[in-house]
């Protein structure tokens, strides 16, 4: 009988899911120490990340279990809904625009920015890293090291987004991202960065919020809309926390 492959994309995935616990466990320690200190501190934590990478952005935002003190930093020309979609593409090449993105939004000194770019070659996600940097910001990099070090930058620094970051997380995934081999098809089939990443990214939440719990703070989880109470126990965090969360 034929080998049904999404087996194997399941395997893979799981294989890469053990990867990261056994050589990414530090750094996601060390992001969620340096989000729990930020908002211990009074600061607060944004998001981004172009096209698909911008997916994990959604993720983190306004969701039940969610953090509500992460902020998204959205852009309509890099997201998925643009048309024709080819121009993602080509603003994500654009140099300069990241830091206009960052120099629009509310980041400042103290605050903690998580970047996401799989291949961390374009300049928007670059020059996003520098100019939170410039701004005092803690940069945390998610990316594909086994990609981006072998693509050039598209920067003018000559640098890759993993160069720019106060501390870089691995997703341990393959070259192009694609996964899997069928016989018959030069191209690989079957992302694994989104799945990956928001386990990364989840993870970094849930200890977050063991971190504050631990300082004696009460994080601001969000309840699901859709349970009985939760409408008022979310207005009551937005009321709290209104002036760490933007996105309202």
């Amino acid at each position: 009988m034929k080998k049904k492959l999404y087996k194997s994309y399941i395997q893979h995935v799981q294989e890469i899911i053990a990867k990261v616990i056994d050589e990414q466990s530090e750094n996601i320690e060390f992001a969620a120490k340096a989000m729990a200190d930020a908002i211990a501190e009074g600061n607060t934590i944004y998001a981004f990340g172009c096209s698909h990478a911008g997916i994990l952005v959604e993720e983190l935002f306004y969701r039940t279990g969610g953090l509500a003190l992460i902020n998204p930093i959205f852009n309509s020309t890099l997201m998925l809904n643009t048309r024709p979609i080819t121009l993602t593409s080509s603003m994500e090449r654009l140099e300069g625009f990241g830091g206009e993105i960052i120099r629009s939004s509310p980041v400042t000194a103290g605050d903690v920015i998580l970047i996401h770019s799989v291949s961390g070659r374009n300049p928007v996600s670059i020059d996003a890293a520098l100019e939170a940097k410039k701004r005092g910001a803690y940069v945390i990099v998610l990316t594909n090291l086994t990609y981006s070090k072998q693509v050039a930058s598209r920067h003018a620094s000559g640098k890759n987004l993993y160069q720019m970051a106060d501390l870089v997380i691995d997703n341990c995934g393959d070259f192009e991202d694609s996964s899997i081999q069928i016989e018959g098809l030069t191209q690989k089939v079957a992302p694994t960065s989104t799945t990956i990443g928001a386990m990364i990214v989840n993870s970094i939440v849930v200890e977050t919020v063991a971190l504050l719990i631990d300082k004696g703070i009460t994080p601001p989880v969000f309840h699901s809309a859709n349970v009985d109470g939760g409408d008022e126990a979310n207005k009551q965090i937005f009321e709290v926390f209104k002036d760490r969360i933007h996105y309202l």
